[in-house]
């Protein structure tokens, strides 16, 4: 068989390595082989007019990168943030406007997003700060895990994309597709990937998470030692914990209204007793982490297994629900995690 040359699209391929070159096909093979394109894309465009007719809601979302100057007294460097500027949910002719369930300022962690499987995003990210003379803050991106998307929509810059840079910039917007198809419920994290460098400024603050709920399954809880399954709609809190190297970041999110509240570093959490309330634990940073609930198990997903701690490495993730019962304190319960005060209190009311 016949060789060409091909030429890698990453810089951590092998360059100049052999191919089979494309075969030659007479006119009654290209026949052949236009009438199957033909059925195949009729195929296709039935598949995806019953998708369409079944389609989830449309999300329509637009981001702002901002910068959090560190302050004189301060010192250190500045942060920056995303901010939920506009979130409207479509679904058939019908339009939400839920851009108030966000605060009116940047966050760290960002906002969270939260869909169903089915559904797909449309999210415009701006870039609204003054760079100055640096060329690395020219600029930002969102890069999400977990969702399907095409290449354009990666979050990367040309270099690594082999496309496009896909950023915004001072005098220009970048909007990006993502399609919450079927198998990709979970929690994710999005976090920039193209400003300073080209990992992105997630150490910076430009981090934060989508939840994809599949509404027909059930969470695991542990009652007694029992292990008994409640629908996702009895959750009533939801609480995003970001586990950095030497703290944690979080934000609650009010199942009952919607209402995000950005809580800080090592934060506060809050439940009524009784109440159904949600984990997701997503690691940031080079550290693997030991997340404990003192006085709480809970089931570990994917098993029937009773836990108390989990072991949790960067960019890993753990999402798990319990009943509030006692009030608490979770923690990272590593020596150099324990010695920075990586922990923060579980306050249950009665």
């Amino acid at each position: 068989m016949k060789y060409d040359t091909f030429y890698s699209t990453g810089s951590y391929c092998p360059q100049n390595v052999p191919r089979p070159a494309k075969p030659v096909f007479n006119n009654r093979q290209k026949w052949h082989q236009l009438a199957c394109i033909l059925i195949c894309s009729i195929f296709l465009l039935g598949t995806q007019a019953v998708f369409a007719n079944g389609a989830g809601k449309i999300h329509e979302i637009e981001l702002w990168a901002e910068k959090i100057p560190a302050g004189a007294q301060q010192g250190g460097n500045d942060l920056f943030a995303y901010r939920m500027a506009g979130y409207i949910i479509k679904e058939g002719e019908n339009e939400t406007d839920v851009t108030s369930r966000y605060v009116a300022e940047p966050t760290i962690p960002g906002p969270t997003i939260v869909i169903d499987e089915g559904d797909k995003v449309a999210l415009t990210l701006r870039h609204k700060f003054d760079p100055g003379d640096s060329t690395t803050l020219d600029q930002v991106s969102v890069h999400v895990h977990g969702v399907h998307y095409t290449i354009e929509h990666d979050g990367t810059i040309e270099y690594i994309n082999k496309v496009l840079d896909e950023s915004a910039t001072p005098v220009m917007s970048y909007t990006y597709h993502w399609d919450a198809a079927p198998g990709t419920a979970g929690t994710w994290a999005y976090h920039d990937h193209n400003m300073i460098t080209l990992n992105g400024a997630e150490d910076r603050g430009l981090f934060g998470a989508l939840i994809v709920n599949n509404k027909t399954s059930a969470m695991a809880l542990n009652k007694a030692g029992q292990l008994k399954t409640v629908p996702i709609s009895s959750i009533k809190k939801e609480y995003i914990l970001f586990i950095g190297d030497d703290a944690f970041w979080g934000t609650e999110v009010n199942n009952q209204t919607g209402q995000q509240t950005p809580l800080g570093d090592n934060p506060v959490l809050s439940a009524q007793q009784g109440s159904n309330v949600r984990f997701h634990l997503i690691a940031l940073g080079t550290n693997t982490h030991n997340f404990k609930l003192n006085n709480y198990g809970w089931i570990d997903p994917g098993t029937n297994l009773i836990i108390s701690e989990k072991v949790i490495g960067p960019l890993e993730k753990h999402v798990f629900a319990v009943q509030a019962g006692q009030s608490s304190q979770y923690k990272d319960d590593t020596f150099s995690s324990n010695s920075l005060g990586m922990n923060g209190d579980f306050n249950v009311i009665p």
